[in-house]
């Protein structure tokens, strides 16, 4: 229910805007017949008119109000299936810094987050056996995820003091269900999303592992996406489009181009500065285009961004009309 008032809101708001870009143009937008036998629906050149599913609006006007058209075309629709995953460490990139003799731990130079290079100086570790200290070095570089040690304790022989990841590239294991595994092969495209705040990283599938995750009894598939800014954090959940298949259609448009007019799919079609409302049919549709199956031609101007001004700007007039 709110989404849908919102969705209203947004509308009117629009028409709001396209309204008072109109009036500023030129006062009174709809034309008035100037004699009986002229056509009532002719407008003057700033203004604009509507009938029958259509509406005139001046190129200024249009611009101002962000409607944009691109010529409807052939193009490609993908064959796409949405999955979630979790980000990993890539295996073997991680290692530990331990203490080679026993003994008491004298400094620490690290913590955790920190970002170290390899033979950096970790910790000073008093030696029982030498009496002398030593020092505990990274051994690679990467991000220190973990320091298990504090100032004054004894380190035994072997003890893990810190644990270091290279999370500059990171595994993103995608869990994929029931059929949807067996059209899921290596080589294929995937566009992984950050859920935290909607970044995307594309890269492609390396692997379907042989085994299946004993949880969730789901087919798990591997890729690998870079991490050079640290904001892809291991055991974060992300969602992928996977991409199993591309195929050519003769016509599609953006999917911000299609509206709903009378109940039936619809795109809007500009002519000189005359937007008509024409039913389509829909065939396929993948996450950004739709196949136009029929009621388009190639080469004609389709409004591609902004069509619900259009679609609320013609049910306003035709709900001021009928009244």
């Amino acid at each position: 229910m709110k989404r849908t008032h919102f969705l209203r809101k947004a509308v009117w708001l629009g028409v709001l805007v396209l309204s008072a870009a109109l009036a500023a143009c030129g006062g009174n937008d709809r034309a008035e017949p100037a004699q009986k036998n002229e056509p009532a629906h002719e407008a003057g050149e700033s203004g604009h008119e509507e009938e029958n599913g259509r509406t005139r609006i001046a190129a200024k006007i249009a611009q101002d109000a962000g409607i944009r058209t691109a010529p409807a075309a052939a193009g490609i629709i993908a064959d796409e299936h949405e999955v979630q995953g979790l980000l990993t460490p890539v295996e073997g990139r991680a290692a530990k810094a331990m203490a080679r003799f026993p003994g008491p731990i004298r400094s620490l130079r690290a913590n955790v987050g920190d970002r170290v290079r390899a033979g950096q100086p970790l910790a000073t570790v008093e030696s029982n056996l030498s009496l002398t200290a030593y020092t505990v070095p990274a051994p690679i570089s990467g991000v220190v995820l973990a320091r298990n040690a504090s100032v004054g304790a004894v380190a035994g022989e072997g003890a893990p003091l810190f644990e270091i990841a290279d999370l500059s590239e990171l595994w993103v294991d995608l869990h994929i269900f029931g059929a949807d595994a067996q059209h899921i092969a290596a080589g294929v495209p995937v566009l992984v999303t950050r859920m935290s705040d909607g970044a995307t990283a594309r890269t492609t599938l390396e692997r379907v592992l042989p085994g299946t995750a004993t949880a969730s009894q789901s087919t798990v598939a591997r890729a690998t996406i870079r991490n050079e800014d640290g904001l892809w954090r291991p055991g974060s959940a992300v969602k992928a489009r996977v991409t199993v298949d591309l195929r050519p259609a003769a016509l599609v448009v953006p999917l911000s181009a299609l509206q709903t007019a009378d109940e039936v799919d619809a795109v809007y079609v500009r002519e000189g500065e005359t937007y008509a409302a024409r039913p389509v049919k829909i065939g396929r549709r993948d996450a950004e285009r739709a196949e136009i199956v029929s009621g388009l031609k190639a080469g004609e101007q389709v409004v591609v961004e902004q069509s619900f001004l259009i679609k609320a700007d013609i049910e306003k007039s035709t709900a001021e009309h009928e009244h």
